[in-house]
């Protein structure tokens, strides 16, 4: 502890005892300052036509080209929308119109299909008809031969009944 106390005031005898600096300047304000503003207006001069000037430019050009093709690019939609739209719509009349040809034509088919069905039934009831005034006249034939020969059977059974010949 002895040690530490003893280097404890040797250090501070040094510190007491050593010169005091003057403090430094942190800017020195003499012609070169001027020189310097000078240099960095020309600089600055220089970058503005030859650096932002252009960039600037350039980046409102590619503003306004973005903007408009945004602005195309949504007319563009619009009117693609407008066309669909329009499309749909003729699609719409086009399908109605279809429909309705379609009921019409079902309709002229079904009166087609009536004017045929009477037709045949016509033409059914007419061979019915004919095929009963056939039948009929047929059945008349029939009876009158079979009254005939019933009376020639009847003459030939009665003669053999009677085992002689009938005078007529």
């Amino acid at each position: 502890m002895n040690s530490s106390l003893s280097l404890l005031q040797a250090t501070s005898t040094l510190l007491v005892s050593a010169p005091q600096a003057a403090e430094p300047q942190l800017l020195d304000l003499d012609g070169t300052v001027f020189i310097m503003l000078g240099i960095f207006l020309i600089l600055l001069l220089v970058l503005w036509q030859f650096l932002w000037k252009p960039y600037l430019r350039v980046r409102d050009e590619r503003i306004s080209r973005t903007e408009g093709a945004r602005g195309k690019a949504v007319e563009l939609e619009n009117e693609a929308a407008a066309r669909l739209a329009r499309i749909e719509a003729a699609l719409t009349e086009a399908r109605r119109n279809g429909n309705t040809e379609i009921a019409q034509l079902r309709q002229e088919a079904q009166a087609k299909e009536q004017q045929i069905i009477a037709g045949a039934q016509e033409a059914a009831r007419k061979m019915m008809i004919e095929a009963r005034a056939k039948l009929d006249a047929s059945v008349a034939t029939e009876k009158a031969n079979l009254q005939t020969e019933t009376g020639v059977l009847a003459r030939q059974i009665a003669e053999k009944a009677l085992g002689r010949r009938l005078a007529s």
